[in-house]
């Protein structure tokens, strides 16, 4: 009967450490609040957007969450955009990924800013 629990608490125990690692995130990924209102409709740090088609949330584990059980929480963020304007890859963020400070928030920032994908930081001028 242990020998059946065992993989569980194994397979708990890692997800937890997972979700403690900070993952990597593309270099032009911004961080934000994101509220989603009525998928797929949400707003970013209190501005409308609207999430494309096939676009992903992944939660702090990495794991895929549905946007509609997201609905009015406020959630931190890195978020990337697609040509179009629309929210395409959302990550929540962990407590590690949290306190990686500073990250860009808009745009102009990310332009101005030096990213180091190495150790995940950005450096302001």
């Amino acid at each position: 009967m242990y020998r059946c629990a065992l993989p569980l608490v194994l397979a708990a125990s890692s997800l937890v450490a997972h979700a403690q690692q900070h993952r990597p995130f593309p270099a032009h990924a911004l961080r934000g609040e994101l509220v989603i209102t009525q998928f797929p409709d949400a707003t970013m740090n209190g501005k409308p957007v609207r999430l494309a088609p096939g676009s992903r949330i992944k939660g702090d584990t990495n794991l895929w969450m549905p946007p509609a059980g997201l609905t009015g929480q406020k959630l931190v963020v890195h978020y990337t955009v697609e040509s179009s304007g629309l929210v395409m890859d959302v990550w929540v963020l962990n407590p590690v990924e949290l306190a990686n400070k500073p990250w860009p928030t808009t745009p102009a920032e990310s332009a101005t800013w030096q990213f180091i994908p190495a150790s995940q930081t950005w450096i302001k001028p």
